[in-house]
């Protein structure tokens, strides 16, 4: 083969060393940790710190804070993609009324990014509409499990859950509102059972 044709073969990319994929988590779930409390203005210093990297290693995988931002929006995201799938095997009531919980902590590492966040979507829109698509998709196979099984009233949308839950969380700036977010969302799951049907015992 010809020298000129032999340097137009593109080489297979290398896998990202073992190493570097779980400095990148320990970032990821130090940036959760450290938004969730800090806020937006939290220093990615702390967010090294909590991860046990070095400040280079950070902006090694996330050159700007913009990008550690989204990342973690992300895969907060998936995470919840994935839990939806986890607790298809679950009682259908039970599995719906965990999804929503642990939105709730979505919210809560969500809020410390939400105005850089919102810049992300303005600049990208396709990070909304994924995501979006992503949890109505992975509630609305939970909720229609519960439906099907004669436990919760089919006059719901999964996008109505996603709005409520929106509603519930609207004060997460004020003291306890995890707490009270959680009472609200076992009225709210009790409200939509099936007359007739009665609530599990332990549901808390």
């Amino acid at each position: 083969m010809p020298a000129a044709a032999k340097s137009s073969v593109k080489k297979p990319a290398r896998k990202p060393r073992v190493d570097a994929v779980r400095n990148r988590e320990r970032v990821l779930e130090a940036a959760r940790a450290v938004f969730s409390t800090g806020g937006a203005e939290a220093s990615l210093e702390a967010v090294a710190r909590k991860a046990a990297v070095g400040i280079g290693t950070l902006y090694r995988h996330f050159p700007t804070r913009e990008a550690l931002f989204e990342a973690v929006y992300r895969s907060e995201v998936q995470e919840l993609a994935d839990l939806a799938e986890r607790l298809k095997e679950s009682d259908p009531v039970e599995a719906l009324r965990l999804w929503m919980r642990a939105n709730v902590r979505f919210v809560a590492t969500k809020r410390g990014m939400s105005a850089a966040l919102a810049l992300a979507t303005y600049k990208n829109p396709e990070l909304f509409s994924h995501s979006f698509g992503r949890l109505t998709q992975a509630v609305g196979a939970l909720l229609n499990r519960a439906v099907a099984a004669g436990e919760i009233r089919d006059d719901i949308s999964a996008e109505d859950l996603l709005r409520a839950l929106v509603g519930m969380c609207y004060m997460h700036d004020q003291p306890g509102w995890q707490n009270s977010v959680h009472r609200l969302l076992d009225v709210f799951i009790d409200g939509l059972r099936m007359k007739g049907k009665p609530r599990r015992s332990g549901a808390r």
